[in-house]
């Protein structure tokens, strides 16, 4: 049972890519709200995923399914795999990997690295803000600083990203994104540094996330830009996962 729980949460993350069809885009002006179209529908997955682990804080059941996946997790663990801190970052290289090989992205350089940075900045906030809220102990007992989990909302946020800006070459480049990510919250769990609801809420806020920064770029590149944009920016985008401090820096031509 736990297990199929585990499986079937992992399993929702795949669907945003696979239930977004590129019927629902539109051609609209860049004066309007948002370049694509707002659907309740796709807030769903995050929603659920979010539901989950928010729920899972005070839920008996959800936490005895934590302790109880935590068991079974340390019984086969050998050794920690730190293959999390890298793939976390995997998703959204991709995009400019993809493109600087040829494969040509959605958007051109600077307009989509301001989408990452959007929803990074989105992402960290909400992140950073629910583990000081919320306070709750790391799985190994090393903080508590536990939900959500901030490589899992990471991984996914980049996920997102992925799917968006070739799901019009292929569903395969964003279903590739997916599978990392998901494999990054296993990994996450694995390691004994997160409850399953921790990586759900991640997952979801990820998603989400990357979901905003698409429907709030116009607004975002007006401001940051105004009518007339220049030839070049710099932006400058901080990160904490819960352990280390980081920096990220843009410049766009």
């Amino acid at each position: 049972m736990k297990k199929l729980v585990l499986l079937c949460l992992f399993g929702m993350a795949f669907i945003p890519a696979m239930a977004q069809s590129v019927t629902q885009q539109d051609s609209i002006t860049i004066d309007t709200i948002s370049r694509y179209r707002f659907h309740y529908k796709q807030l769903l997955i995050p929603a659920a995923l979010i539901g989950y682990g928010v729920i899972g804080i005070e839920s008996d059941q959800l936490k005895s399914w934590n302790f109880q996946i935590r068991a079974e997790v340390k019984e086969d663990i050998d050794e920690k795999i730190s293959i999390d801190d890298f793939s976390q970052w995997a998703p959204a290289v991709s995009v400019y990997g993809l493109d600087a090989f040829g494969v040509k992205a959605k958007h051109n350089f600077k307009d989509r690295s301001v989408i990452l940075l959007t929803s990074y900045a989105i992402m960290s906030g909400t992140v950073l803000g629910l583990k000081s809220i919320t306070g709750i102990e790391r799985p190994d007992g090393s903080s508590n600083n536990s939900f959500p989990s901030g490589h899992t909302a990471t991984a996914f946020a980049g996920a997102e990203f992925l799917w968006q800006e070739y799901k019009d070459k292929s569903i395969w480049y964003g279903l590739a994104g997916y599978a990392v990510a998901t494999g990054t919250g296993i990994f996450r769990i694995y390691n004994n540094r997160h409850w399953l609801t921790d990586v759900a809420a991640g997952a979801g806020i990820g998603i989400l996330s990357t979901k905003i920064a698409y429907w709030i770029n116009p607004i975002v590149k007006r401001t940051l830009f105004g009518s007339k944009e220049g030839k070049s920016t710099s932006l400058i985008l901080p990160s904490y996962d819960g352990k280390q401090v980081g920096l990220t820096f843009v410049r766009t031509f």
